[in-house]
């Protein structure tokens, strides 16, 4: 399974303090003298060994306070394959100049400080007082003006002028439709037993597995290729009292804006989905032991949406105000991508848990509702139309999307 694993990581990789995350012992920096190359060379000094600590990711890592006083982030990029972790240095090496040249500073970040291309090595400045959005979720404090931050971010991101021959333009890995039929040998003989029950549940699903194809098929068709990011989850956003961050460009390329876009939506669904137990043990009355009617959970799941609505509403309102033109089919892609995040989630727990659990089903029961009929789901998931939209109308053709 290297290509889940590849992009299901929920990593704490973007430079953010040390309280945000749980801290390891980070690989020896004895064992790794091009660490302290890197550092000399861009007149940073060492990495202090009492202070230096890391992070749960896929790519190792460093961050502390140096000899000279600065504190720093380090990874080195990491992959299925060699090749494939020079694609993600490409690709993350390729963002930090886009951006760098980008007017507004809408997408900066923590400030990058270089990198040695041989060693596959990025160092960057540490925020020491940031929360990663799925954090700051977690005690309900991602709220809607951060949501609206984040869909400005996101906005201007897709409003980035790239030569299209300048950013990776390969297909997206996930869904990765050609597993559907039959997984390879080794990502069989890799994948968990959670893995491999929750390929069974596609692969057993035929309208399900006609449902992602076609969302691939209009994915491809659609003209609006933008720069996008590729692996938008909120723990991908990093808060501190100046700003709001976006980080962690290394799925960054030449693609869809509407899987950026869905992919914000569906943690918020993801939220609302795995919310309803804790929702239903909060009801006043509830008593131990209660058997929970199928009604009962499509209600408090109805109250559970309705209550994070605003979330993706807001954010849909800052993105559209950054990007006042959108091609058609977005708002319906989006809502069929939030469907796959469910799915996406789904592997990231069965990844690391022996089975998938009732209320990862659950969820993915959602995001199959929602793939099936994308463009029935729009407005519930906060994708409503637009006022800038109904002005780029063309005359007697109705609303834009």
């Amino acid at each position: 399974m290297t290509d889940t694993r590849a992009t299901h990581t929920y990593g704490a990789e973007a430079g953010e303090s040390p309280r945000t995350r749980a801290r390891y012992d980070p690989p020896a920096l004895d064992d790794e003298p091009a660490v302290a190359a890197l550092l000399a060379s861009l007149g940073l000094g060492a990495f202090d060994p009492d202070g230096v600590t890391s992070h749960v990711g896929r790519n190792d890592n460093w961050s502390g306070p140096t000899t000279t006083g600065a504190r720093v982030f380090v990874k080195r990029l990491g992959g299925p394959s060699p090749a494939d972790a020079r694609r993600r240095f490409s690709r993350l090496l390729a963002f930090e100049s886009l951006a760098a040249r980008a007017a507004g500073g809408a997408l900066r970040g923590p400030r990058f400080l270089g990198h040695d291309e041989r060693e596959l090595l990025v160092a960057f400045e540490l925020l020491d007082d940031a929360r990663s959005g799925a954090e700051l979720a977690a005690d309900d404090a991602f709220d809607d003006e951060l949501c609206r931050a984040a869909g400005r971010i996101t906005g201007a991101l897709h409003e980035l002028p790239a030569d299209a021959g300048s950013l990776d333009a390969t297909p997206h890995p996930l869904p990765a439709t050609d597993k559907l039929r039959a997984l390879p040998l080794p990502a069989f003989t890799g994948a968990t037993f959670g893995e491999l029950e929750t390929w069974r549940l596609l692969q057993a699903d035929g309208e399900l597995m006609e449902a992602l194809a076609r969302l691939r098929r209009r994915e491809q068709a659609s003209a609006d290729k933008r720069p996008i990011h590729g692996d938008l989850r909120l723990d991908q956003f990093l808060w501190t009292p100046e700003r709001l961050h976006l980080t962690d460009w290394e799925e960054f390329r030449l693609g869809d804006p509407a899987r950026d876009v869905g992919a914000f939506v569906g943690e918020w669904l993801y939220f609302a989905v795995r919310g309803i137990p804790k929702a239903i043990g909060n009801e006043p009355g509830f008593t131990f032991g209660h058997e929970t009617t199928h009604d009962e959970i499509l209600a408090f799941g109805v109250r559970e949406l309705d209550r994070l609505r605003p979330r993706t509403a807001a954010f849909w309102d800052g993105y559209r105000s950054v990007r006042t033109t959108v091609d058609e089919g977005l708002r319906a892609r989006a809502a069929a991508f939030a469907g796959w995040h469910m799915f996406d989630r789904m592997f990231a727990t069965a990844m690391v848990g022996g089975r998938v659990q009732a209320a990862d089903r659950a969820c993915a029961g959602i995001g199959r509702t929602v793939l099936l009929s994308p463009d029935g789901f729009t407005d519930l998931l906060g994708l409503t139309g637009h006022p800038a939209a109904h002005a780029a109308a063309t005359p007697g053709t109705g609303e834009t999307q």
